[in-house]
């Protein structure tokens, strides 16, 4: 019996101790693989090589068995499962990005609220210019997408003093902290919100979530912060609304992403962007790396892996 292949964004050394009842090849995307993708029983999607290179060994991975990413969002990853071999998991990164996604969060609000986005163009620019700014203390914040990260941000948000917390998934239930209301209550609980955290994964039922309505129930002055997928948010109903400076926006993702250079969002009043960094932070290779030691010892004894999120039940 051949021994199971695993394809590694590292080497073996560097994720050391492994089973040593598995073979290990490292691939990070470059054109030509490590070995033939028929024999390959466990893949690691490279990290932050987009979604081409994701998926461009799968058509010929004939045995695999599992698909592991290293990303939290597995949009780009879903549309292939039925063509996997039946029974093979896709696995996304599970806990790996909520420290360092909260902590974006965090610091883009604070960022967007107390201006400091301004205070660097005026330090460009040499120009001293005091100003009263919103703190983050005492507001209401609505997490959309308690999951995760949306814990992580409110564990974070906790010694800010907001007034309240609240939190909305895609279904009701209670958490440790309190209630989670379910997404269709949005309506009623998004007039309360002085800043929204978008923290939710995209899936058919989250895209456009915030649209132009959704966002108008808005109280003026509110921030929109948006650390999960750009589509989560009508762009365009973003836009109309940042351009009027009713609301602000903090934008670590966009739709489309990366942004145009001549895209309007980028000199839109009141809006703060990153380029998706959420993630990738020092945090990131010491969590994937144990997060991947611990899967691949559970995937060489035969037990149950972590953070399945879909399973294939198609025959090739």
């Amino acid at each position: 019996m051949s021994t199971p292949e695993v394809w590694l964004p590292y080497s073996a050394d560097e994720l050391a101790p492994l089973p040593d009842s598995l073979r290990y090849l490292r691939w990070r995307g470059e054109d030509t693989y490590p070995g033939d993708p028929a024999a390959c029983a466990f893949y690691t999607v490279p990290y932050l090589k987009g979604p081409e290179v994701a998926v461009r060994p799968l058509a010929e991975m004939t045995s695999v068995r599992v698909v592991q990413t290293l990303t939290a969002g597995v949009e780009h990853m879903l549309p292939q499962v039925p063509r996997l071999p039946a029974g093979a998991i896709l696995c996304n990164a599970g806990e790996l990005h909520n420290t360092s996604t909260a902590e974006l969060a965090l610091a883009l609000a604070l960022a967007a609220l107390r201006g400091v986005d301004r205070a660097a163009r005026d330090q460009e620019a040499g120009r001293w210019a005091p100003a009263i700014h919103t703190s983050l203390a005492d507001r209401r914040v609505l997490i959309l997408g308690y999951g995760g990260i949306g814990s992580a941000i409110e564990e974070r948000l906790l010694p800010f003093e907001v007034a309240e917390v609240i939190r909305v998934a895609g279904r009701a239930r209670t958490a440790p902290r309190g209630p989670v209301h379910a997404s269709s209550e949005l309506p009623e609980l998004l007039p309360r919100a002085e800043v929204v955290m978008v923290a939710t994964p995209l899936t058919d039922a989250t895209r456009g979530l915030l649209g132009a309505r959704e966002l108008a129930l808005l109280p003026d002055g509110a921030l929109v912060v948006n650390v999960a997928r750009g589509p989560v948010i009508d762009t365009e109903a973003l836009l109309a609304e940042v351009s009027a400076g009713r609301l602000r926006a903090a934008l670590d993702v966009t739709d489309p992403e990366p942004l145009p250079a001549d895209h309007p969002l980028w000199r839109a009043p009141g809006v703060l962007i990153t380029p998706h960094v959420g993630g990738p932070s020092t945090a990131f290779e010491p969590r994937a790396k144990a997060l991947l030691r611990a899967q691949l010892t559970r995937f060489a004894a035969g037990e149950e892996l972590r953070h399945t999120v879909a399973t294939s039940g198609s025959e090739r």
